[in-house]
């Protein structure tokens, strides 16, 4: 890739730090600044160019960190601000940049600012950084509207004193009032803070959800605009961030979940976001004409306003890709989400593996979700260990987002400690040290994609040029460089002429690419 510098995020292969389960330096069982920077070689041979790591500031952990308590310290489970620092620099040193995460929709319920809001009197200005309504009924006894929580139940909880404040996610998560100008200067602070400390990006969590309708309305199915999602005065936020960024060369991702593909090219207009995820890929099913069609549009979305697309397999909310791609519904549908769903994980690895050469084939910028490069399936986690708040919230329906979120087997023997998520006995056989040394692992073929995205010339952002193919069969080339041919079919497929074979993601017969396999070759005869 030959990109400039400061173009860097135009083709990065960005790896997903989830700290508390990636590596434990001190030995008590939860993921830590300490073991990051341990494995930083390990990342660096794995061949990514930059590291988003989820949020690691203060906070009570009822959701994950995603309840955030103090933006400008690092929760002690994990370390301290000195170590993020340190770990940012060293990071830099070997060719890693750092995004962070900020989540701007809410904060955590022990926020000083909603502590002080808790202690303030109905309508009082420590309340107007927040959504306090008084409720509805006789006594008030009603929530203010009907909004229902992403994670289930009502948006709503009702404090001592009669009022009700709204979360669009957990009670502990409640949501900022971003027309208050206050808010806007917090999180303006906050982006200096954290990119004077040598952070080279940010991803914005539910970035379509800041804005709400001042009325608070009852939703009406198909209302325009939404009452909360994707509204018009969100852009003014973003340009104003893009603005503060461009000062110190910055970029932003934004997760940014929407069906319409014009509303969504809007956020990635040139002086708004940099990028942002591209979920209909991740969330679309193995099946070659879904996927050519989400692969087109995603193209189709982003050029116009000239922004790289990005693609991503897995993260840390979503199945893991080896048992997604093992069921009978290869798709991704949080409400589908249930235990006990059959899984073939011989055959979803397969698939994965084919995956991770498409999606690294793509143009754009790729995410990949730590452990998806040792190729962990989905961990059955018992209900009485289950700590993620949307199982409780459905009433126990839905198994959560625990099972993608247990701690990495790193080596082969059992952790000293008894991690925080229970590891399943046989990830064993998945352990780092092991697959480092197997030429037909999960990991090696990760490392091999990776080195060769990384140097030979087409990969990265640029065009793509579909060839004639199979119903079931993805082939394409990049520009004049190197094609990529994926069979999703039941039957072997017949390979396009070519000079030599840069790399499979299985075992090939002669002229023939297998089921569920993917293959990189240079030139086109």
């Amino acid at each position: 890739m030959s990109a400039p510098d400061s173009d860097w995020w135009r083709s990065a292969a960005i790896y997903q730090v989830y700290v508390r389960s990636f590596a434990d330096g001190d030995g008590d069982g939860t993921g830590d600044l300490a073991g990051v920077r341990e494995k930083l070689p390990y990342l660096a041979e794995l061949g990514v160019d930059a590291l988003w790591f989820t949020p690691w500031y203060v906070s009570p952990l009822a959701d994950g960190g995603y309840d955030v308590a103090d933006y400008r310290a690092v929760d002690p489970a994990f370390g301290t601000l000195a170590e993020a620092e340190k770990l940012i620099a060293e990071a830099r040193r070997l060719g890693l940049r750092t995004i962070v995460d900020i989540v701007p929709n809410h904060v955590s319920d022990r926020h000083v600012w909603f502590r002080a809001a808790l202690l303030g009197r109905p309508g009082g200005p420590e309340r107007a950084l927040f959504h306090f309504r008084r409720g509805r009924g006789t006594d008030g006894e009603l929530p203010p509207n009907d909004w229902e929580s992403e994670f289930g139940g009502s948006a709503w909880t009702r404090v001592p004193d009669g009022e009700w404040y709204l979360h669009l996610f957990a009670p502990e998560q409640p949501d900022l009032n971003w027309s208050h100008p206050a808010v806007r200067r917090e999180h303006e602070d906050i982006l200096r803070f954290w990119f004077e400390r040598g952070v080279a990006g940010v991803r914005i969590d539910s970035a379509a959800l800041l804005a709400k309708d001042p009325a608070l309305p009852d939703f009406e199915p198909g209302r325009d605009p939404h009452p909360y999602v994707d509204r018009d005065e969100l852009h003014g936020i973003y340009r104003s961030w893009r603005a503060l960024a461009d000062a110190y060369g910055g970029v932003f991702v934004g997760e940014v979940w929407l069906p319409d593909s014009e509303r969504f090219a809007r956020y990635l207009r040139p002086d708004e976001l940099h990028t942002a995820f591209n979920l209909g890929f991740l969330a679309c099913p193995w099946d070659a004409a879904r996927l050519r069609r989400t692969i087109d549009e995603t193209l189709a979305e982003h050029a116009p306003v000239g922004a790289p697309a990005t693609w991503v397999l897995c993260n840390h909310d979503v199945t893991r890709t080896v048992t997604r791609y093992g069921r009978a519904d290869t798709g991704f549908d949080f409400a589908a989400k249930s235990f006990g769903t059959p899984t073939d994980v011989t055959l979803g690895t397969r698939r994965a593996r084919a995956a991770a050469l498409l999606s690294l084939a793509l143009p754009g910028s790729v995410y990949l979700y730590q452990g998806e490069e040792l190729g962990l399936p989905e961990a059955e986690i018992p209900r009485e260990r289950i700590q993620d708040p949307m199982h409780f919230r459905s009433g126990g329906s839905d198994p959560g987002r625990d099972g993608c979120r247990v701690p990495l087997p790193w080596t082969a023997a059992r952790p000293a400690a008894e991690p925080w998520l229970p590891q399943p006995r046989d990830w064993t056989s998945y352990a780092a040290d092991r697959q480092a040394a197997d030429p037909a692992s999960m990991l090696t073929l990760y490392r091999t994609a990776l080195g060769l995205r990384r140097t030979e010339p087409g990969f990265g952002d640029g065009p793509l040029t579909w060839l004639p193919s199979g119903p079931e069969v993805l082939a394409f080339a990049r520009g004049d460089g190197p094609v990529c041919v994926v069979n999703l079919g039941r039957e072997p497929a017949g390979l396009p002429p070519h000079e030599a074979v840069l790399l499979a993601s299985g075992p090939l017969t002669e002229r023939e690419l297998p089921p569920d396999t993917a293959v990189w070759l240079r030139g086109r005869g």
